[in-house]
């Protein structure tokens, strides 16, 4: 059975484009990520320019004090889908870590399959609505003095959870190949760490 479906074209097809599927959508995450983690530092230093200006001269900003929430909701909001990427996210299962990675495979893809994709979809049905309403007023803050972009601010809900679903639809293949075709994740990985050690020795950094 696995030499028939290793010789079979479309078994084929359907591996080698869920391979480049997943490595394109990992690179794609770790590249908004990796931007979006230095919104981590913009926020403590306009965190604390805000509470020197107030502390030491007294001055308060509407702008100012909303930008804060701004960087703040773009942090978390389109970080969500790398720290999911990287499977840093908070797990509430105790028995999770005692099991087999087998066993673990198939505990996230049933999570990714109904309980991630799901409630992502139906965040972008239930916000949609919400989001355009927002637009076609060109919602602004409520202070007269404050940000006039607050229907920018509530579109990143629809772009976290595409961003989110995208990655999950990347760990499901991922899951799957692992479960129904370690093979080919094995030989991706030899192919990835064969480029890398290429791309080193080219560019001088190989031993």
């Amino acid at each position: 059975m696995a030499f028939y479906m290793s010789n079979n074209p479309l078994y084929g097809f359907i591996i080698r484009y869920s391979l480049a599927f997943m490595r394109a959508q990992n690179i794609f995450q770790q590249r908004v990520g990796q931007t979006i983690a230095w919104g981590a530092l913009t926020l403590v230093l306009l965190t604390t320019f805000a509470v020197f200006l107030r502390y030491a001269f007294g001055f308060s900003n509407a702008k100012l004090d909303e930008s804060l929430l701004y960087n703040h909701a773009l942090l978390f909001m389109l970080g969500i889908a790398y720290t999911y990427q990287q499977n840093q996210h908070v797990r509430v299962d105790v028995f999770y870590a005692r099991l087999s990675a087998n066993h673990q495979a198939w505990i996230n893809l049933i999570g990714a399959t109904l309980l991630v994709l799901p409630v992502m979809g139906f965040i972008l049905w239930s916000g949609w609505d919400y989001v355009a309403a927002s637009w076609a007023v060109q919602e602004r803050s409520a202070d007269a003095s404050g940000l006039a972009y607050v229907y920018l601010l509530k579109s990143v809900i629809l772009i976290s959870a595409g961003l989110v679903i995208l990655q999950t639809l990347a760990l499901i293949v991922q899951y799957s190949l692992q479960l129904f075709a370690p093979h080919a994740l094995q030989m991706d990985a030899c192919a990835e760490a064969f480029y890398d050690n290429s791309e080193k020795s080219t560019t001088g950094g190989g031993v």
